[in-house]
């Protein structure tokens, strides 16, 4: 079968055919995937297996791996006290003929279902507090660590430079945009990437060092279309959030949804250029 996903350029892996991957991924971890059970996305696919694991498979361009490589979710199978899918194995290999990597993770089953499987926030999800408690305890684990990776939210490393540019594009008033204290990070905290009752964090491609209170800004920025649950947020990760670094993450997040390609109908739009104001405001001062 030819793959139209051969091309060199960015794909969408939810239209395009991609049998000829998951045969190959079968093959080479020696398991058989539930057709039933294929979620696709943007750019990746995963499938339950015979085994009763999880096998999530990413295609991404040479240009977007780097030094550090693409092998996150092996490497956050060291991280202590972090509520995550047990890893197992991975698999990765290079297209003959265009510059493209594709990577397979094998891992345990999430303890249930992502919270907000797609799409925006538009309703209080009724998390208990347990769920709040695994929140906090994992990201506060997860700071607390040490790595050599650098976070890649969206594929991008995060700098200082990257995050200047980010808030700047948006809001060009913004005059004081520096970080002093970078923590590791899962980078990717978003309603879709955590289940629900019961606290997992799952999709650790892109983790690394990144400003501290990077994912609590990313989780609050998520919520703000349903106040009650963003005040939540707020107030859950208060010492992230309330410090000059968690600000300037708050007004990174706002910068990404209210930036260029911002929908008129998203109803976190307009509390984030307020929230943003707020910001610039309260950083000016600090």
């Amino acid at each position: 079968m030819s793959l139209s996903v051969s091309s060199a350029s960015a794909v969408d892996l939810r239209v395009e055919p991609v049998d000829e991957v998951l045969g190959r991924v079968e093959r080479s971890l020696q398991v058989r995937l539930d057709g039933g059970s294929v979620v696709r996305k943007r750019r990746s696919v995963g499938a339950r297996t015979d085994r009763d694991t999880w096998v999530r498979i990413e295609r991404r361009l040479l240009g977007r791996i780097g030094g550090q490589g693409w092998n996150g979710t092996e490497q956050a199978a060291v991280l202590k006290g972090v509520a995550q899918p047990v890893w197992y194995a991975g698999l990765s290999w290079r297209e003959a003929e265009r510059p493209v990597m594709w990577r397979a993770d094998e891992t345990g089953l999430l303890p249930g279902e992502p919270v907000k499987p797609g799409g925006v926030l538009v309703a209080d999800p009724h998390v208990p507090d347990a769920w709040w408690e695994g929140l906090n305890a994992s990201l506060d684990a997860l700071a607390a660590q040490h790595t050599a990776r650098v976070a890649t939210p969206d594929t991008v490393p995060v700098t200082q430079g990257h995050v200047t540019e980010v808030i700047r594009s948006t809001f060009p008033e913004a005059s004081d945009t520096a970080v002093e204290r970078w923590v590791p990070a899962h980078a990717d905290v978003n309603w879709a990437n955590v289940t629900g009752p019961q606290f997992c964090l799952f999709d650790w491609e892109d983790w690394g060092m990144a400003p501290r209170g990077l994912d609590s800004a990313s989780l609050w920025a998520q919520s703000l279309g349903v106040p009650e649950v963003a005040s939540r947020v707020r107030a859950e990760r208060r010492a992230d959030l309330e410090s000059r670094d968690g600000m300037v993450m708050m007004l990174f997040a706002c910068s990404k949804i209210a930036g260029p390609y911002a929908h008129p109908e998203d109803p976190r739009l307009e509390p984030a250029r307020r929230e943003a104001a707020r910001l610039m405001d309260v950083l000016q001062t600090r």
